[in-house]
């Protein structure tokens, strides 16, 4: 088995970006600036058969490339937050090639999640804050309601491999997928 995500790495400009967005944020973990990256599909624990399918099929996938820009900060977890976010602004182009990829990974035999895709970068996971500090960091993530960057060109995908460690994830490349 294999823990492994398909999805896009971001370029330094959009990485040195989000920094300033982790520390503008009160977030009682953040994810590492080299990790952050945006996730089309969690392949989930792969058995290996099931993920070189996967990996035939990004392959052999022909898309066209195309831009992105983020826009927005957002929190998951409402009343208990446990995750900040930057969003991405609208596009279709994102949109279909996600449901390509997915379908990739299902028909491939991956234990793709079930979630409907909302397309982000995570800058911090963390346990349920305390009510001052959840408000505290609900009332910043709304301050960088207006975060944009610069629209950027999305040349290839990545698949990564998922190490658990006590601390944080680390991420290993296994292949990249040019688009055209």
């Amino acid at each position: 088995m294999i823990r492994a995500f398909l999805g896009i790495d971001l370029p330094l400009a959009v990485r040195g970006a989000l920094q300033v967005q982790q520390f503008l944020l009160p977030l009682p973990r953040k994810v590492e600036p080299e990790t952050l990256h945006l996730t089309l599909v969690f392949l989930g624990d792969c058995p290996e058969p099931a993920l070189e399918a996967a990996h035939e099929g990004f392959q052999a996938l022909r898309a066209p490339r195309f831009n992105l820009s983020l826009r927005g900060l957002g929190i998951f977890g409402k009343d208990r937050p446990r995750t900040a976010w930057a969003g991405l602004a609208p596009s279709p182009d994102l949109m279909h090639l996600q449901a390509r990829v997915e379908t990739i990974a299902r028909r491939a035999g991956c234990p793709v999640d079930a979630r409907k895709f909302t397309p982000h970068v995570t800058l911090g996971r963390f346990s349920p804050p305390a009510p001052p500090d959840a408000m505290r960091l609900e009332r910043a993530v709304a301050m960088g309601a207006g975060f944009r960057t610069d629209p950027w060109e999305v040349a290839e995908l990545t698949l990564w491999r998922s190490h658990l460690t006590g601390k944080a994830p680390r991420y290993e490349v296994l292949a990249r997928y040019p688009l055209a």
